[in-house]
């Protein structure tokens, strides 16, 4: 695995401070911002012996699926802005999810990220609206583009302010595979979410 570069990580939490989330009637640019404390996650640190499935061989997401929340979505690429800060999926009728392509292809070890909004202005909900009801154990499965699967359950859920984003806890290095999806969440305050919802999940399978 390639680590996270601290500078790739800085752009990512400064965009998670500044990049507003619209509601149903506006602008619906949702940042990447949650939090979870380290034993909420099921991780190791780098380099310590872990169990469990053997990764999938790299190959970048091409599709997600959530049952428990009705989400089949199709996955784009995101890299950062000129400005350097992390790119957000395109606000469109479709609302495709986006993989961070600066963080881990999903199954490789450490925490790979994807962000969706939340609501997609004119276009009403968007694909993670209803993130924050899963709960542990639901199932996620991540399509890759060489036609595995990586299959990851939730470990925990938080709804977190955004002034509260710890860099670490969520985009730090980990030893096993693991997800985060990311999306706006809690009370409109100014036409913008002032939280974030973050779900945690571990890799639990790898299909053909």
């Amino acid at each position: 695995m390639t680590p996270f570069s601290r500078r790739a990580v800085v752009a990512v939490a400064v965009a998670c401070l500044v990049t507003g989330c619209g509601g149903g009637g506006g602008s619906a640019d949702d940042g990447p911002a949650a939090t979870a404390t380290p034993g909420d996650r099921p991780s190791a640190a780098a380099g310590s012996p872990v169990s469990g499935p053997r990764p999938p061989a790299r190959s970048v997401p091409v599709g997600l699926q959530i049952p428990a929340i009705g989400v089949d979505t199709p996955v784009v690429r995101l890299g950062l802005a000129p400005d350097r800060t992390v790119e957000v999926p395109p606000i469109t009728a479709d609302d495709p999810a986006g993989w961070y392509r600066y963080s881990p292809t999903p199954g490789r070890p450490g925490p790979s990220v994807i962000l969706g909004h939340v609501t997609v202005g004119a276009h009403g909900d968007g694909v993670f609206r209803h993130l924050a009801r899963l709960r542990r154990d639901d199932g996620i499965t991540v399509r890759l583009e060489n036609g595995t699967a990586a299959r990851f359950a939730v470990t925990s859920v938080r709804t977190v302010a955004k002034a509260d984003f710890p860099t670490e806890d969520v985009y730090g290095d980990t030893a096993r595979p693991e997800l985060r999806l990311i999306t706006c969440g809690g009370p409109l305050e100014d036409g913008e979410y002032r939280d974030n919802v973050i779900v945690f999940a571990a890799l639990r399978a790898t299909a053909p």
